[in-house]
Parts: structure tokens; C-alpha cells; sequence
């Protein structure tokens, strides 16, 4: 709990703190739990309600810890148009249930898709036996 209120006080007289404090929350502890919900509710002078429902709003923050390691997807229209569709597909039954797949709208990687991330490697020009293989090296 101690991390979490030095997080709290390093955003002390920003303007708009809410989405940094709960990025740097998510990033220290994999997820935003109801302790650190109450706690930034009360930081903020917000009610938990407003809390929660930016948490529950936005799709990058998770109320409970997920220990599979995530691969991101691309599924903007470029990367659609060269194929992410079958990508995801193919993404989706190689992760099983030990890699976590996401999707995200845009990589900035456009003319290189369809495009993946993993951690901070960037995986451009992907099909479904590289993608296939890159989960099968998580």
C-alpha cells in the first residue's frame, strides 16, 4: 500500500491525475483493486463510483491480477486490410488459456501490418505461422 501512496503524492497538483495516477497504478500492480480504488476516491476528492467507472470504461485496466503475459494485437483498418481478422483467429487458438490476447487500434506501425506487441517488441508483417510462433515462444 505503501507504493501506492507514492504514486498518489508524485501526481500531488497535476491537473487531470485521475488516468495518469491509475496507469502508474496498473503498471505497479498488474491491476487496479478496490483498496486502490477507495484510495484514489479519496486522494482526489472523487467518490468511488466516478472512480470505478473510469476503470471499468477503459478496456487497459483490470480489477484483478492476470499473470498470462499479453500479446497485443492490431485491429485497426490497415492492419485489417492486410489481414489481422485471421490473425486474431489464429492468435486465439495458439495462446490457449496461457497467453492473454488483446486488441489495440493502432501501433503506429501501419505499413508494416499486421502488427503485434509484446511487452515493449513491436512484431510487424505478421501472419498466422509467425504470430503462432511467437506466442509458442512466450
Amino acid at each position: 500500500m505503501a507504493d501506492l501512496y507514492h504514486i498518489l503524492a508524485a501526481h500531488d497538483g497535476r491537473e487531470g491525475p485521475l488516468l495518469p495516477i491509475l496507469h502508474d497504478v496498473q503498471a505497479a500492480f498488474g491491476h487496479v483493486s478496490e483498496e486502490a480504488i477507495r484510495a484514489i476516491a479519496l486522494h482526489l476528492n472523487l467518490s468511488r463510483a466516478e472512480v470505478s467507472g473510469v476503470v471499468s470504461f477503459y478496456h487497459d485496466f483490470r480489477r484483478t491480477p492476470d499473470p498470462r503475459t499479453a500479446i497485443k494485437l492490431c485491429r485497426a483498418e490497415s492492419c485489417q486490410a492486410r489481414g489481422s481478422e485471421a490473425l486474431a483467429a489464429e492468435a486465439e487458438r495458439s495462446a490457449g488459456s496461457r497467453v492473454r490476447v488483446e486488441t489495440v487500434y493502432c501501433l503506429g506501425l501501419c505499413s508494416v501490418g499486421p502488427n503485434a506487441m509484446i511487452g515493449e517488441d513491436l512484431h510487424a508483417r505478421l501472419d498466422g505461422a509467425k504470430v503462432a510462433a511467437l506466442i509458442g515462444a512466450m
